[in-house]
């Protein structure tokens, strides 16, 4: 490989925006994924509109669109469906430029590999080390084989436990429980009507419901719980029924609808402790390897793809790489370790607060803020532009 190629540890949704934006620029890309096939992996997302701008600059955002649901968050109920706070979705479209989209990750995941060569991606390939550089050198595992390779960037978008941002900053504390723990699933949409985008939070708990735009809708329940508990004797689906079959509808009938082999647990990491930089030589961290976060904002996916979409902007083969990978840890470090931080503070306000009087007075306050207040707050981490990305000169 030569000074015009790019290695992307991870063929995540980062890791594929990442490809998609460097060959724009003129990069030679190979992305490394250990896992040996692709398929229905995790549930629904919600792309913002800062994650949409960024899918458009990389040339994909008319697919993704017209692939999933547009829609706007409803707002926030409480466990017995009393309104604490309602979104006027067609007011936040004009206040963003474009309505948020719900999609299944699978979806989204195979409009991003169709933007990519087939050749682009390799999967069973498991990198084992990484040296920076420049130029940096990566050693993955394939078919039995260690390869070593060196090019003129590696992109480590390799997730939580990344094994790039481990070997090349030891000393950075490892990710950290969250004290939640999120039951997810996708179930056909339920007879009665349309099920609207909206987050209901209980003492302790919250559950979430996104319609994905075929037919489908994605559920999340969250609970506050020790690291590794085990409920209702692992039986997942028995677990979400008791902790939330009791509340408004349309959970229980979701529930009714959702395949009980089909629901996932997952306890909630983060990175509690910010990286000092994204960069080392001539690799980039992105996605969750760089700032890892709790899904409270619904921010994980939409800061990857601004990730990719300003590492491609800054970054072209004739560019001094180093330099380069420093205006984007100067441009991402910053916003995307502040959005982390909101995330963890929406968390601690909303799922996880239990204490009873702290509840009521939480909703007392949020069915007090003047809606154009709310609205704006709930806005403010979605309303970012991306920068252009050139196209390579042919």
């Amino acid at each position: 490989m030569g000074n015009d190629s790019a290695v992307v540890v991870g063929a995540g949704i980062g890791g594929l925006c990442a490809a998609i934006g460097l060959r724009r620029r003129g990069w030679s890309v190979l992305v490394l994924e250990r896992t040996p096939t692709f398929g229905e992996v995790g549930a629904g997302l919600t792309l913002m509109a800062n994650g949409l701008r960024g899918l458009d600059a990389l040339g994909v955002g008319a697919d993704v669109r017209a692939a999933g649901q547009v829609d706007a968050p409803g707002g926030v109920r409480t466990s017995t469906g009393r309104w604490i706070s309602r979104v006027d979705g067609a007011a936040m479209t004009r206040l963003l430029g474009t309505a948020a989209v719900g999609i299944h990750r699978a979806t989204l995941h195979r409009i991003l590999r169709a933007a990519l060569p087939a050749e682009a991606v390799l999967t069973g390939a498991e990198v084992v080390d990484v040296a920076p550089g420049p130029p940096p050198r990566v050693t993955y595992r394939h078919d039995g084989r260690d390869i070593a390779v060196e090019a003129g960037l590696v992109v480590a978008a390799d997730g939580i436990n990344s094994v790039v941002r481990a070997g090349l900053w030891p000393d950075q504390p490892p990710p950290v429980y969250s004290g939640s723990t999120a039951w997810r699933a996708v179930a056909p949409q339920p007879a009665g009507g349309e099920v609207a985008t909206s987050i209901s939070w209980g003492p302790g708990a919250e559950f979430g419901v996104v319609p994905l735009g075929d037919g489908r809708v994605y559920w999340y329940g969250a609970v506050n719980a020790d690291a590794g508990q085990v409920f209702a004797g692992g039986d997942e689906m028995r677990a979400v029924r008791d902790r939330f079959g009791a509340w408004h509808q349309p959970i229980p009938a979701l529930l009714d609808a959702t395949d009980a082999g089909a629901v996932i647990r997952t306890d909630l990491y983060h990175l509690a402790t910010p990286l000092p930089s994204y960069r080392a030589g001539a690799v980039a961290l992105l996605g969750d390897a760089a700032h890892a976060m709790t899904p409270n904002l619904g921010q994980g996916a939409n800061q990857a793809i601004e990730d990719a979409t300003v590492l491609a902007a800054v970054c072209a083969p004739s560019d001094d790489v180093v330099a380069a990978l420093a205006a984007y840890d100067a441009q991402r470090r910053p916003r995307s370790q502040e959005v982390a931080r909101a995330a963890l503070q929406i968390a601690r306000f909303g799922q996880q607060l239990s204490n009873p009087v702290a509840v009521g007075l939480r909703n007392t306050m949020m069915r007090l803020t003047p809606p154009r207040v709310a609205l704006r707050s709930m806005a403010r981490h979605a309303d970012w532009n991306p920068p252009a990305i050139p196209a390579a000169e042919r």
